[in-house]
């Protein structure tokens, strides 16, 4: 039962140091395993399946009077069990493509204030925007008149990525 709960213990420490040292040990082989880690080895799913070899059985061995051949193949199948969860688990994390990085169109139509004053006729200022959650100074230039240091803006174009066309938010 010792080695069993080895095994387990050992399986949770694995899965720590995988999430604290995440790429460390691909880097110290420097390529030559390359793709080795990657979906059914990588280490999440062996400490999932570790662990749950051991403490499964750890648990069969101590509650039923089953021999160590019975426990182990309980833990066995309960760790392929865990091992494949975590393997959907990663897969599906991994396709999830909800938290697509802003692109600079997103700002056409935000808010945002004069850092420095912009000027009428072609002159450039700068604005405070905020894109992706973040403070972002842009360059500014202005379609109506000069716009004041805080003036509250509104984005109406993006000519480059570094700039952007505002307007004056009436109220």
């Amino acid at each position: 039962m010792g080695l069993l709960l080895g095994l387990g213990i050992a399986g949770i420490v694995l899965l720590v140091c995988s999430l604290v040292f995440d790429g460390v040990l691909e880097g110290i082989f420097d390529g030559a395993l390359d793709g080795l880690f990657d979906g059914w080895l990588s280490l999440p799913v062996i400490a999932g399946f570790v662990s749950m070899l051991g403490f499964a059985g750890a648990i069969v061995l101590g509650s039923t009077g089953l021999g160590p051949g019975a426990a182990t193949t309980a833990g066995v199948l309960a760790g392929t069990g865990a091992a494949w969860a975590t393997y959907r688990l990663s897969q599906a994390l991994l396709r999830d493509r909800s938290g697509a990085a802003p692109r600079q169109g997103d700002l056409v139509g935000s808010a945002g204030t004069v850092v420095t004053a912009v000027p009428a006729g072609g002159g450039y200022g700068e604005v405070l925007l905020t894109l992706g959650g973040q403070p972002v100074k842009y360059t500014a230039a202005t379609e109506g008149g000069a716009l004041p240091r805080g003036a509250e803006v509104w984005v109406t174009a993006v000519p480059s990525p570094t700039s952007v066309t505002v307007r004056a938010v009436e109220r």
